[in-house]
């Protein structure tokens, strides 16, 4: 999906493409004028979030013109990226929970996020800017299709889909070092620093 996100003083107000329980979630963390703004992700599983990660979107003006947020999603890993950029990489592991066990819809919204997505719980948000207008466009899915119950789940690993070719198991050479230099310059917030070591973290 191509997404615009809101000008101005916008801290405080998210723009949110998600997947929902398991859930995978954008949002854009709008900020104060002349601070970046934030792209946060978060992955739920089971119904369990608090995996979040955050980076600057400091290397270009996501309010200015429309920009790529595109997910790539396998039974090998996950794969959030900006303008064809890894801003993030979920991988598999053995034995651990992992977001394919339902069905799941596609939802996009502008929301009020205070006081979480303000730098501080004391800071609102400073409604004399608004309204407040976040713009989609071009939205394209390629999924696999389930029933409501998702009884037919394990079709979803098959080969005949494109996304579970052996080249998208892992980011090619070009792709690792574009999300290195991200991990590097650009990420502020790392849940698998900011708390016990979870088990998925450190691929």
């Amino acid at each position: 999906m191509r997404i615009k996100a809101p000008r101005r003083n916008s801290a405080g107000v998210l723009t949110s493409v998600g997947e929902a329980h398991d859930e995978l979630d954008f949002e854009i963390l709008g900020n104060e004028e002349s601070r970046p703004i934030r792209l946060n992700t978060n992955i739920f599983i089971d119904g369990y979030g608090n995996r979040e990660k955050t980076v600057h979107l400091s290397w270009f003006d996501p309010t200015a013109d429309f920009h790529n947020y595109t997910l790539l999603w396998n039974h090998r890993q996950i794969v959030f990226f900006v303008d064809e950029v890894p801003v993030r990489v979920m991988r598999k592991v053995d034995g651990k929970s992992y977001p394919a066990t339902r069905p799941m819809w596609l939802q996009a919204s502008l929301w009020n996020g205070e006081p979480w997505a303000m730098d501080t719980d004391q800071k609102k948000i400073n409604w004399a800017y608004g309204p407040f207008r976040a713009y989609f466009k071009d939205f394209k899915v390629d999924g696999c299709p389930v029933d409501g119950e998702g009884s037919d789940l394990a079709s979803c690993s098959s080969p005949e889909y494109w996304w579970n070719a052996e080249r998208y198991w892992k980011l090619d050479e070009a792709q690792q070092m574009a999300y290195e230099h991200v991990l590097e310059h650009y990420q502020t917030a790392d849940y698998c620093i900011d708390r016990p070591h979870p088990p998925e973290c450190g691929l």
